[in-house]
């Protein structure tokens, strides 16, 4: 498996299958063609569906300019080999073609000409939770021990980084106020929720208070602003609302947030590696079920909990959000992205309260919680994999 690094990676929202990964791939393209006239861009199925909601074609503009460029959308078509497909084309001064790629934005920021998962760097040498599992029980060793052995030396300078820009996000949106763009006229939830929260005593203002910090990041997200993918732009409410509950009401050390991190980005890996998680290829499962699972990993070790504690919080949460569509209502990254998000937090703190209860032994490990997964995305209509064909998107 590569590093955790690729899990978290810091852009603007509202998504990392839409923004982040057409924005990378017009960049190099735009870098190899240098002496063109203008550009051409064609956008394929789920790219191309929910793309103006998701702000394709403005990272794509951006990234391209000064040049002109012509976007053609086809969400009809649907490419062999991912469903959101791009094709670049260069045009010269006599407008001709003078260079085409074909490509595609595979979730989490990443693209790929063949649609899969290519391996960069192999940083870990085992790619099952048994492997890793087995391993630590033999070593008498943590999730954060076992990444610390494996990745490079400033990894924890990385997750700090990534973690105060999660808790940047966090702080502006408490602030923001107003409607989001993009028609549906929602409005910011996030200040009104944390000063409601205020008015209940502890503990019961702790789900409150986690709703807001969810909720204000997720609507950073959907309004452009910076993120982090967690594992998606999508779902990157849900691990920076549970870390920053047990910061703010608990007190827990930035040592011990930092090594949480680490062990949601473990199981983000480990959900990237073995099924998916881009909502075009497996639903919003993948998205919002891959950010809860990690985030219930962090929760249960924060609490206590053994490997193998932490291993059924992940299960429970991915358990649980097995079939999940995506349906966003416009193709905006606002109903039901927003909301779920701040509902899923709430989750992975109930699924690691569960696992912490029991020994950890349990009947349906991780491995084939996630394989069932990617099973059931794949087995989902089209129609409910982020192409607003389907569900609430239509409802």
């Amino acid at each position: 498996m590569e590093s955790i690094r690729e899990i978290f990676k810091t852009g603007n929202g509202p998504s990392s299958s839409h923004t982040m990964g057409p924005k990378k791939a017009a960049t190099v393209f735009k870098e190899r063609n240098k002496e063109c006239s203008s550009f051409r861009v064609t956008l394929y199925g789920s790219l191309a569906a929910t793309g103006k909601g998701h702000l394709t074609d403005q990272a794509i503009l951006a990234s391209l300019a000064p040049r002109e460029v012509e976007i053609k959308w086809e969400p009809e078509v649907f490419l062999p080999l991912h469903p959101n497909g791009m094709m670049f084309e260069a045009i010269g001064t006599a407008g001709e073609v003078t260079d085409t790629w074909t490509t595609y934005s595979i979730g989490g920021g990443d693209i790929s000409d063949t649609g899969q998962r290519e391996s960069r760097e192999k940083v870990y040498e085992h790619t099952t939770m048994k492997e890793i599992l087995d391993f630590c029980e033999s070593e008498g060793c943590s999730f954060w021990e076992y990444i610390e052995s494996r990745e490079s030396g400033d990894i924890w300078d990385f997750l700090t980084a990534a973690w105060n820009t999660m808790q940047d996000a966090i702080k502006r949106g408490l602030d923001a106020e107003g409607v989001l763009h993009g028609g549906l006229k929602l409005p910011r939830k996030a200040e009104s929720f944390f000063q409601r929260a205020k008015f209940f005593q502890a503990p019961v203002n702790r789900r409150p208070l986690m709703y807001a910090y969810a909720l204000a990041v997720s609507e950073e997200n959907a309004s452009g602003g910076i993120v982090v993918t967690a594992p998606t732009c999508g779902s990157c409410g849900v691990i920076p609302a549970v870390l920053y509950l047990f910061k703010t009401d608990s007190d827990y050390s930035e040592t011990k947030l930092i090594r949480a991190l680490a062990t949601a980005g473990l199981i983000g890996n480990l959900i990237k590696t073995n099924a998916s998680i881009s909502g075009a290829e497996v639903g919003c499962q993948g998205e919002v079920g891959s950010a809860c699972s990690m985030a219930a990993a962090a929760a249960a070790q924060l609490l206590g909990g053994s490997p193998g504690q932490v291993e059924y919080a992940a299960s429970i949460a991915m358990e649980h959000f097995l079939g999940l569509t995506c349906d966003p209502m416009k193709g905006l990254v606002q109903i039901p992205c927003i909301e779920r998000n701040a509902l899923a937090s709430s989750r992975a703190v109930d699924s690691a309260t569960y696992a912490l209860m029991t020994d950890g032994h349990h009947v349906v490990g991780f491995d084939r919680v996630i394989k069932a997964m990617k099973e059931t995305g794949l087995d989902l209509p089209n129609i409910y994999k982020e192409t607003a064909e389907g569900g609430l998107a239509v409802v």
